[in-house]
């Protein structure tokens, strides 16, 4: 058997190699004593340097021992998820998002047809389908302007924020124009632009509210050696579209890991708007260095909030170990300084770049976090004090819902503002070659994108969003968001058998909310 494997790699070598030389001899007698162009010897000339190339050289064994005909793996292997996407991915097989959910996003961002035919292509029946109750008695909702006041006693300048709102995508990570198109919209839509952590850019302020996110690298209000300055901060803490701050203890995509912004997207422009050196890689630190446990956080909080003229103060956590969260809510408790809101980032959370270890197997999941951040607020008495914003993965009404009825007050979203700008889903965040000129500073693929157009598609999609999640509360019997309650969300946890999210997350009536 050995043998005959051995003879048949022999074979289709020499078959190769004999294909490669006869069809470089004949071409060359054509071309001195037929007439034939010169320009015939171009393919067969490069059909013999690659032969020759892949035949001694020593990365790869299968180039090595099939020559040519060996590359056709690697090309196949490169255009992979194209084929797969285009061609045999099915309504409800993508990752981390399937055609069928970048479908209605596009949709709705075009104002195009909304609705589905023929019916459900999810199987009901399967474990882990969740699915919501109806009412007999649905309420007919008009007003679809669901907002929501972030701001507690503490805060001198509460903002009535929409219930759905762009996540923190920073400009370096994507493109100036869809950076200036995500503004525009949020604009025209009425609802807020989280910056990310890489600083507040010009492109950021084209007229749109903005949530100005500060993480470990402190990009926009940082010294010159990286650490936290107060009277930068204080300055642009103040500008008038700056309706709230949000400092970032981690992410879901890469909790603990600190951000990453490649070297072909830190631009000279982009690095002086971060205070960093330009053209190289920069890696956010893992941690804080303004302060170093939970009662120092509360006063940098509280520091914060101060500096900002008394805007609404926040943070944005990944919920790893329990205790931990525990012990920041306890010293909130105890200083009497506490935030405005916490935004809850799942572990299903996307970015542009995070290694699988972390994207896949580190931080608490959005629905367990929600329900575990509340237990805690309530515990300690300052729920009615700290709105919670929800992120990862929220694209459509029923994630909405869903996630108000295990406690979030608004939702944050990523992904679906990108697929509202055009993504295609082509898993190039990291490359800087976006081919929709998103996640890219490459002139030549982010010239194509039109700032009009794609604002209206943004501002549309949260638009025809918030219909369609009037629609639906409204069909399940409510007519305010903060009415939503776990009894009317279902999952298949076993054949036969479905339970409530309130039978699920909340042991007893206390804890259930409301």
């Amino acid at each position: 058997m050995l043998h005959q494997k051995f003879f048949n790699r022999f074979v289709i070598r020499q078959v190769i190699w004999a294909f490669v030389i006869t069809y470089l001899i004949v071409t060359l007698y054509l071309v001195i004593f037929r007439s034939w162009s010169i320009i015939s010897l171009i393919l067969p000339a490069v059909l013999f340097y690659l032969a020759f190339k892949d035949a001694f050289q020593t990365k790869h064994t299968i180039r090595k021992n099939y020559p040519i005909i060996g590359r056709l793996r690697y090309i196949l292997e490169e255009i992979r998820p194209e084929l797969r996407q285009y061609f045999w991915e099915g309504e409800l097989d993508g990752k981390p998002f399937n055609r069928r959910e970048r479908s209605i996003v596009y949709q709705r961002a075009k104002n195009a047809k909304q609705t589905v035919s023929f019916g459900m292509q999810d199987d009901p029946n399967r474990i882990g389908y969740e699915w919501a109750s109806h009412s007999v008695y649905p309420k007919n909702i008009s007003d679809f302007n669901f907002r929501t006041l972030i701001g507690n006693d503490q805060c001198a300048k509460p903002y009535s924020a929409s219930i759905y709102n762009i996540s923190a995508m920073s400009y370096g990570a994507l493109s100036k124009k869809a950076i200036i198109s995500l503004n525009k919209g949020a604009k025209l839509g009425g609802f807020a632009h989280n910056t990310g952590e890489g600083g507040i850019s010009p492109y950021h302020r084209s007229g749109g509210d903005l949530i100005w996110q500060i993480g470990t690298g402190y990009f926009g209000c940082r010294d010159e050696n990286g650490f936290f300055n107060d009277a930068l901060f204080a300055e642009r803490a103040q500008y008038d579209d700056v309706k709230m701050i949000e400092l970032k203890l981690s992410q879901g995509a890469k909790p603990g890991h600190g951000g990453l912004l490649p070297a072909e997207k830190n631009t000279l422009e982009v690095s002086k708007i971060r205070n960093v050196k330009p053209f190289t890689t920069v890696h956010s630190p893992s941690s804080h260095s303004a302060f170093s446990n939970a009662i120092e956080l509360a006063y940098f909080i509280g520091k914060m909030r101060n500096l900002s003229g008394g805007k609404p103060v926040g943070f944005k956590i990944c919920i790893g170990r329990k205790d931990e969260f525990t012990d920041i809510i306890k010293a909130f408790s105890e200083t009497g300084i506490y935030p405005d809101f916490i935004t809850i980032d799942g572990a299903e959370g996307g970015t542009g770049a995070a290694p699988l270890e972390f994207i896949d197997y580190m931080g608490m999941a959005l629905s367990d976090a929600l329900v575990f951040a509340n237990k805690i607020l309530k515990q300690y008495n300052l729920r009615d004090q700290i709105k919670i914003i929800a992120a990862g993965k929220i694209i459509s009404a029923f994630d909405l819902a869903k996630n108000m009825s295990l406690g979030a007050d608004a939702c944050y979203s990523a992904r679906g503002m990108m697929f509202a700008l055009g993504c295609i889903q082509a898993l190039q965040c990291d490359s800087g070659h976006c081919p929709v000129g998103i996640a890219t500073q490459d002139p030549l693929l982010y010239e194509g994108m039109d700032i009009t157009d794609k604002s209206v598609r943004v501002a549309t999609f949260h638009k025809n969003t918030m219909k369609a999640f009037g629609e639906f509360i409204g069909a399940c019997g409510f007519s305010k968001p903060n009415e939503i309650s776990p009894e009317v969300f279902h999952k298949r946890i076993e054949h036969g058998r479905n339970i409530t999210f309130a039978e699920m997350y909340f042991k007893d009536k206390e804890t259930v909310i409301n």
